[in-house]
């Protein structure tokens, strides 16, 4: 009778530290959830020393709907002075002859930048790899207050990744509403990358 009664007390400690568990691992996503949220409907925008535009696809040097609504974006914070220089990113996908960054060059040629206003980033495939990559050229400009023009999503996470990488960013997101399924994928990314690093997490997603 006495072992059954401490088998049985072992058992409720069990499940009394599991659901423990459980509650606190779900209190924190929805913290983290709440966050990226809230991220994705700010605009934080204020003045810098630079604009860095995320790349997405591009058709054979025309940027698409998504990128060039970005590059508006970025353009419409440069001439409201907010940064003097603009940063387009993105390397070239398998089979491509331009880089997402060439493309968003050439638009903001285009639209009036000159070219000594704007700065290329050619190599990363991905919103880490681009931000990084970014953010090491302009420290050897002595530039790190930066403002972050991509979707709306990725808001929260693209503050986590500029802190790591030593830049002082804001997010000025362009786009319409995140769906439900972005914002989770988000916060789950965000909540994961928060206790291994942003970059391990890269690493995961690779």
């Amino acid at each position: 009778m006495i072992a059954a009664l401490r088998r049985l007390s072992r058992t409720w400690r069990i499940v009394v530290v599991a659901a423990t568990v459980l509650v606190l691992l779900f209190g924190y996503f929805l913290v983290t959830f709440v966050q990226v949220w809230v991220a994705s409907r700010s605009d934080n925008a204020r003045p810098s020393e630079a604009i860095i535009v995320l790349g997405a696809a591009q058709y054979d040097g025309r940027p698409s709907p998504v990128l060039r609504q970005r590059l508006d974006h970025a353009l419409e914070l440069y001439e409201a002075d907010i940064a003097p220089l603009i940063v387009v990113t993105g390397g070239r996908r398998e089979g491509d002859r331009y880089t997402e960054a060439t493309a968003g060059y050439n638009y903001l040629r285009e639209h009036g930048v000159p070219d000594a206003a704007i700065r290329k980033e050619v190599q990363g495939t991905s919103t880490y790899e681009s931000i990084a990559a970014a953010a090491r050229f302009l420290h050897d400009e002595g530039i790190r207050r930066v403002v972050l023009v991509s979707g709306r999503a990725p808001s929260k996470r693209m503050q986590g990744i500029s802190a790591e990488v030593g830049l002082d960013a804001v997010v000025s997101p362009a786009g319409g509403a995140p769906s439900i399924g972005s914002l989770l994928k988000e916060a789950t990314g965000v909540g994961v990358a928060r206790v291994i690093g942003y970059r391990r997490l890269e690493g995961i997603g690779s």
